[in-house]
């Protein structure tokens, strides 16, 4: 296949579908809005999963360089009440099933695995417009624009090229995360470090909570959870770091301290993500020339496995177009039609997975799905 594909987000879903490309000899060319590949941080862990994650990077041929990056022991959970008492453990056994690994080093081998030029930097896509025949024109913020004959929108829940084939737009899913960094912790944060334990730690109470992980380099990233309109979080000023802190930590008041250090001990900048999802069942009638992936496709509440299946739509839709050369049509038709029902079903799957931890029996259907079966919550 000589005709070029143009990839729009260097995400993992996106970089995976390069990374398939570039195997397959395909053309591609992967634009993303960033100035640089470390002009900010990539967020925290991610457990890759057999199934999807890691069955994505088998098909990109990086299996060794991800079990390269594996956080060992990082798949220890468990979950305390709020003053601070350990309700259901699971130890990391070392099982290769949903291995932990930081998402800036998956990101990372994904760029090593692509020759150097095939992502350009600083350009953010501010339209995507149709020309007839399959071809599209997208127009860059620098002013630039470049016209492709294969488009694939993989810039996650605010994507541009989504517009292409869909008039769904995000709504707010009720809930928001503030997520914060302790550094140097068993030192600096003996109690904390103490509390979040060697992997995952969840907190909870129905519609609030704390989610923390053990990072690599003695590190805590915390997840403060509040189910709160969008317009409770509008009446915050975020650039004052100590203010927003105090705020969000008053939503916890009689919690353990070594719980609420999570936030009011950060040494970050507390940083609001707020959720979107688009409806379960998104999907969109096949329109020449232009396909999404992963959060571009079908963005829900977060389960578990978001990165996951963008990564696996990402190697799904590279293999369906090398077997399809010559005719993208037919590629993306095919890609569509396990995509769809992939994505529907893991939006499902996400909700029940919020339920469980958020709901009105948390933290007591967390607890017996790991006391029970001992089985991973996210």
């Amino acid at each position: 296949m000589t005709t070029p594909v143009t990839i729009v987000g260097a995400g993992l879903g996106g970089l995976t579908l390069a990374r398939v490309l570039h195997r397959h000899d395909v053309p591609v060319t992967v634009y993303d809005a960033e100035d640089s590949a470390r002009s900010r941080t990539q967020g925290g862990q991610l457990d890759l999963h057999e199934h999807n994650g890691q069955r994505a990077l088998e098909i990109a041929g990086l299996t060794a360089e991800f079990r390269a990056i594996i956080h060992a022991g990082g798949g220890a959970q468990r979950v305390l009440d709020q003053h601070g008492t350990v309700l259901a453990e699971v130890p990391d056994d070392g099982s290769l099933a949903r291995p932990e690994a930081q998402r800036g080093d998956i990101r990372r081998i994904l760029l090593e695995s692509l020759p150097a030029g095939t992502v350009q930097w600083g350009k953010k896509v501010v339209a995507a417009t149709p020309l007839g025949l399959g071809r599209h024109e997208l127009s860059f913020a620098d002013g630039s624009t470049v016209t492709t004959d294969i488009l694939v929108g993989a810039e996650g829940t605010w994507s541009r090229v989504r517009a292409l084939l869909s008039d769904e737009k995000p709504a707010y899913a009720g809930m928001s995360y503030v997520d914060t960094y302790l550094h140097d912790v068993d030192d600096r944060h003996p109690d904390a470090a103490k509390a979040v334990g060697d992997g995952a730690m969840y907190a909870l109470t129905p519609g609030r909570g704390f989610l923390a992980h053990r990072e690599a380099n003695n590190t805590i990233h915390a997840y403060v959870a509040l189910d709160r309109p969008v317009e409770w979080f509008d009446d915050i000023d975020f650039a004052d770091a100590e203010a927003t802190k105090a705020r969000i930590a008053a939503e916890f008041e009689g919690w353990a301290p070594e719980l609420t250090a999570l936030i009011t001990a950060a040494d970050t900048a507390p940083v609001l993500r707020r959720v979107y999802q688009l409806p379960d069942r998104h999907r969109w009638a096949r329109t020449p020339g232009v396909t999404l992936l992963g959060d571009a496709a079908h963005v829900t509440v977060p389960g578990g496995e978001g990165a996951n299946i963008a990564m696996l739509d990402g190697a799904d839709l590279g293999e369906a177009i090398a077997a399809h050369p010559g005719d993208v049509e037919a590629a993306f038709a095919a890609y569509e039609q396990v995509m769809f029902a992939r994505g529907e079903a893991e939006a499902v799957a996400a909700h029940e997975t919020i339920d469980l931890i958020f709901g009105d029996s948390a933290p007591h259907g967390l607890v017996t799905l790991l006391n029970g079966t001992g089985q991973d919550a996210s």
